[in-house]
């Protein structure tokens, strides 16, 4: 394995796809490499999967290197943090002989989700009727909106020995809300039940973590920044409104750490070897078919947080070249390379159709890749198990040709080949 943090201290991990590329495991991966990890944006609607020891991890909120015992874990002010999944979270890794809250800083000015976000969350999915956005019902976009109408709760709020009186007052005013989409009140001290047990828990981990982050790039600690979803459902330059609330591109790093653009050492971006969406919104390579339900099957491809089937198609050159540009991106992960192993052919999208003249340049207009064909380029495929390859070269020669095609279209090299969920089934391309 090559030890990429000795010369490239700072590193981020980004999704270029809708999400679900498989960050989880290459944050673990490389996070026996690295002195911290870091979330940066995102909440509880993000799952990261790890395997290793026949164990299966989920996490939602926590960065996945706490799988790590020698890691330092941050979670960053540009996140809202769900208490409940916390609580869970800290709970599930705890009973499993995990330390956790010694080794996990929480940012004083991340945003809270508490339970009247996810009401309104899934309230407002509900009246949009044929036009819903697809959520997880999480809470995350009501969280985001009151961070940027300035009504909402803080993690250092709740540190404060008047916090209650700051609570009451929000469930008052989100209960006349939640009567407008004829939804129960919610009861105040169900909420401050929460939050006490959320506060007492984490007290000891909530710090000002813009400072705890620049002391430890100023000594040359290695670090590992984590994004959550992807770049196609960043709030600017995703499928809009097709999107999460937070800024899932390289941008979201400066705002949700504040770190600055020139303390990024290296960009690393996340690719599956074919392309899958969540929720509603323009998917211009969906297979409607039983190709699409074959690969949905041979990648277990359902949501990690809902358990929702994931929509499924074939690799989008077109994506992946606009997530490169967006977020400057270094080198890429490709991973579940292996669950295209019994196709006897492979289909890559190099361009767009569109009122019969091609495009090959992504514009984030839904209503025009609503209207769009795919132009695909078929290659052939390779027809053997790969998750038992542990190096490269004995790949078969097409499913080299696959990830070599891959890094011409996307303009980037492609280091590492991922060949299934555990940590051993990963490949070193260079």
């Amino acid at each position: 394995m090559i030890n990429l943090f000795e010369q490239y201290k700072v590193q981020v991990i980004l999704g270029m796809q809708w999400g679900d590329e498989g960050k989880g495991k290459i944050v673990d991966l490389l996070g026996q490499q690295c002195d911290m990890v870091i979330r940066f944006q995102g909440g509880a609607n993000a799952g990261h999967t790890v395997e290793f020891d026949d164990k299966k991890y989920i996490l939602h909120l926590i960065p996945s290197g706490i799988l790590r015992p020698h890691l330092t874990c941050v979670i960053g002010n540009g996140v809202v943090i769900d208490p409940e999944s916390m609580l869970e979270e800290i709970d599930s890794l705890e009973s499993q002989g995990y330390e956790v809250i010694n080794r996990l800083f929480i940012s004083r000015f991340a945003h809270l989700i508490l339970p009247y976000h996810k009401m309104l969350d899934k309230a407002r999915e509900i009246l949009k009727a044929n036009h819903k956005i697809g959520t997880t019902g999480r809470g995350i976009g009501p969280a985001y909106a009151d961070k940027s109408a300035r009504e909402g709760i803080r993690v250092c709020d709740i540190i404060d020995s008047e916090w209650e009186p700051h609570i009451r007052s929000m469930v008052e005013q989100k209960n006349q809300l939640l009567a407008q989409y004829e939804c129960k009140s919610i009861q105040a001290a169900r909420i401050l039940d929460l939050v006490k047990q959320f506060r007492e828990k984490i007290i000891p981990t909530v710090t000002d973590t813009r400072q705890l982050v620049y002391r430890a790039r100023k000594a040359e600690k290695r670090m590992l920044l984590e994004g959550a979803q992807g770049t196609l459902l960043d709030i600017d330059f995703g499928t809009y409104p097709y999107v999460t609330s937070s800024n899932t591109t390289i941008g979201g790093v400066f705002t949700g750490l504040g770190l600055g653009p020139r303390s990024i050492d290296r960009v690393n971006g996340v690719l599956k070897a074919y392309t899958t969406r969540v929720g509603n919104g323009p998917f211009p390579t969906e297979l409607t078919d039983k190709i699409g339900d074959r690969i949905r099957e041979n990648g277990d491809e359902y949501g990690a947080t809902t358990g929702r089937p994931r929509r499924c198609g074939w690799f989008d050159a077109v994506i992946a070249k606009y997530a490169v540009q967006i977020n400057d991106i270094d080198a890429i992960v490709l991973t579940k390379l292996d669950v295209l192993d019994d196709f006897e052919s492979v289909h890559i999208c190099t361009g767009y159709r569109y009122r019969g003249e091609e495009m090959n340049e992504f514009i984030s207009d839904c209503s025009i890749l609503d209207e769009v064909e795919p132009v695909y380029e078929i290659l052939p495929g390779w027809r053997t198990k790969t998750s038992d390859i542990h190096a490269y070269q004995d790949l078969p020669e097409n499913a080299k040709q696959y990830i070599e095609r891959l890094e011409v279209l996307c303009g980037v090299p492609i280091q590492i080949v991922s060949l299934g969920p555990s940590r051993d089934a990963t490949l070193w391309k260079t």
